[in-house]
């Protein structure tokens, strides 16, 4: 299996997987819209080494001629619309891209004889947990947000298309993920960026919302562990067992950073926002022998070094998220 096609490797983490798949000696056919949140600049290392198509995989007849064209062994699908606080705005891209997207590429996986379609969902799809308990592979889905629906019907449509037409899915559900290149409109790059500007840093709710944090080179590596040894038609969660509640991620940034917690600001809390997330990970760890590697001190001090590193990048990003930003948290206060 040497060839593979993989969807949004411009993004935020699909970028990592395209970069570890060069390393590893892959063949890798990117296809990639380029939205707001897609940058060649992240993989730009291993541009010569890849072949790339700028493409909405909702349009089924121009991903059908990319199968055709490269004939991949494989492929891994990263692309999505994946910001909560946009569905909340608008649903209708990540219905489009999740879901059509999803059905898109299913369907002309099946018909070229894909030997594994990893298909990457989110631990978001269960819903939320109080402070007691775990998510399993098992648990029934209960998403709660328009991010989270669209990304649970995905989900379902991957193990539909396995269990109707036998097409060789494997359902792979992470937990938050974080670390350099992330586009800053999400938790962690927000709260660096703001800190370095100091600004107010906005703070949904009390900031009591737990997450379990996984760093972006640990999620990529086990995407590879279970495309190489994951059993077809499986699901497996990938976290890092590492919890940690908002508040408590801000105050070790701004730490980080030399900075005074009098920059945090409590907004207003975020509509239907998800009390605590956490995954068990033991079957991915039996059956394929990953586990995460980097402890969130060390990750997140690898992220907040990266960003002040690559500020003209991150600034790159922000006259286009300024007015998103008065959008979302307007009259939060």
């Amino acid at each position: 299996m040497k060839k593979l096609l993989v969807t949004g490797g411009a993004g935020f983490i699909g970028s990592e997987f395209i970069r570890q798949g060069v390393g590893k000696g892959y063949k890798i056919v990117l296809i990639d819209k380029l939205t707001y949140a897609g940058d060649l600049e992240r993989i730009k290392e291993v541009e010569k080494e890849i072949t790339f198509y700028c493409a909405d995989i909702t349009d089924k007849e121009f991903i059908g001629r990319i199968f055709k064209t490269e004939k991949p062994d494989a492929v891994v699908h990263w692309a999505a619309e994946s910001h909560v606080d946009r569905s909340i705005l608008d649903a209708s891209p990540f219905l489009n891209a999740n879901v059509i997207g999803t059905q898109v590429l299913l369907d002309i996986s099946k018909q070229y004889g894909i030997e594994k379609f990893i298909n990457i969902s989110t631990d978001e799809i269960y819903g939320e947990l109080k402070l007691d308990g775990q998510f399993f592979e098992t648990a029934p889905l209960n998403p709660n947000s328009p991010y989270s629906v669209s990304k649970a019907s995905a989900d379902m449509l991957g193990r539909a298309y396995y269990r109707t037409y036998g097409l060789p899915v494997i359902t792979v559900r992470p937990s938050n993920t974080y670390g350099p290149w992330q586009y800053p409109e999400k938790f962690i790059p927000v709260v660096i960026v703001k800190a370095r500007n100091n600004e107010k840093v906005p703070v949904y709710g009390s900031g009591q919302n737990i997450r379990e944090w996984l760093f972006v080179s640990d999620c990529a590596d086990a995407v590879f562990k279970i495309l190489e040894k994951g059993n077809v038609g499986e699901i497996y969660n990938v976290g890092s067992g590492e919890e940690k509640r908002n508040i408590e991620v801000v105050k070790i940034i701004l730490n980080l950073m030399g900075k005074s917690v009098d920059l945090i600001e409590f907004i207003k809390d975020r509509l239907g926002h998800d009390f605590r997330y956490s995954l068990n990970s033991e079957k991915v760890r039996r059956e394929i022998g990953w586990k995460a590697e980097i402890k969130f001190d060390e990750g997140i001090k690898k992220t907040v070094n990266w960003n002040l590193d690559n500020m003209s990048w991150v600034d790159s990003k922000l006259n286009y998220l300024i007015k998103y930003w008065e959008t979302v948290y307007k009259n939060e206060h």
